[in-house]
């Protein structure tokens, strides 16, 4: 069974509480795909200049963030590991002469425990989280997702979690701002044409890229180029869902590779 790959947004934390058409998508999805054997998630919340991958039995949820409503706080997230597959990941980053480093003792951020948490409720399935690195450029971010691809045919969900348009600093009291639609548009065609070379330089390219993706928050497009790169043997690309938020923050889902998913 050949799992796809995705890119999910994470959006805020809240995500964890809210009851919205984006956190039933992704509930939806959770049970529209096939069962995987593990996952492994890239999060925007992890950025190190070297490669890093959890390696522990068992994970809890890190509460990563502050001002919050209380609630959000109380919410517990426990789930499985598989030091099989943490196994697994590492030969493949030696085969690539990627220079890595286990983590044994850290849980999972909340750019990955909030979106298992609305795909996989019951935390049954084992996972692995890995770091970025938002200083890569984005084609060896790429190769670092590419190097992974076996894991998709071996039954392991790879997902890299983050945002597209993501610019909390942005005003939303009129609705999505216009001013990053532009920017949207250009992305999603790129991404739907697998357009590396100039997905690859979407920071000089794109319009407006500085509203929808400011420097602060560079680390969160990055996973995209990681769940991409996994899929660089089919080199499919569709779109699932979309929800614009006010201001500039928009949840995306993207499906790579696997059978077509259809709607939902």
């Amino acid at each position: 069974m050949t799992m796809p790959s995705l890119f999910i947004a994470h959006g805020s934390p809240m995500l964890a509480l809210e009851d919205s058409a984006y956190t039933a998508y992704l509930q939806r999805l959770g049970r529209r795909l096939p069962v995987p054997k593990a996952i492994a998630i890239f999060s925007a919340h992890w950025d190190d200049p070297q490669q890093l991958l959890t390696d522990a039995d068992r994970y809890e949820a890190i509460h990563d963030f502050y001002g919050y409503p209380e609630e959000l706080y109380q919410i517990r997230y426990s789930i499985p590991g598989d030091r099989k597959i943490a196994y697994e990941v590492q030969n493949l980053f030696q085969q690539g002469n990627l220079k890595f480093k286990t983590v044994p003792d850290r849980g999972l951020d909340h750019g990955a425990w909030v979106v298992l948490r609305r795909l996989y409720p019951d935390a049954e399935i084992p996972v692995l989280e890995l770091s970025i690195d938002s200083k890569r450029s984005p084609m060896e971010q790429y190769e670092i997702g590419k190097m992974l691809a076996a894991l998709r045919g071996k039954g392991v969900l790879i997902i890299g979690s983050g945002a597209l348009v993501h610019n909390l600093r942005l005003s939303g009291d009129q609705g999505p701002a216009p001013q990053v639609e532009a920017f949207d548009q250009w992305v999603s065609d790129r991404i739907s044409q697998w357009n590396l070379s100039e997905l690859f330089r979407y920071d000089k390219l794109a319009p407006n890229v500085r509203d929808a993706v400011p420097s602060y928050a560079a680390e969160h497009f990055c996973p995209l180029f990681y769940a991409m790169g996994a899929a660089d043997n089919e080199r499919t690309a569709k779109r699932l869902f979309q929800d614009r938020r006010p201001g500039a923050l928009n949840l995306d889902v993207w499906q790579f590779g696997g059978t077509d998913l259809g709607d939902l």
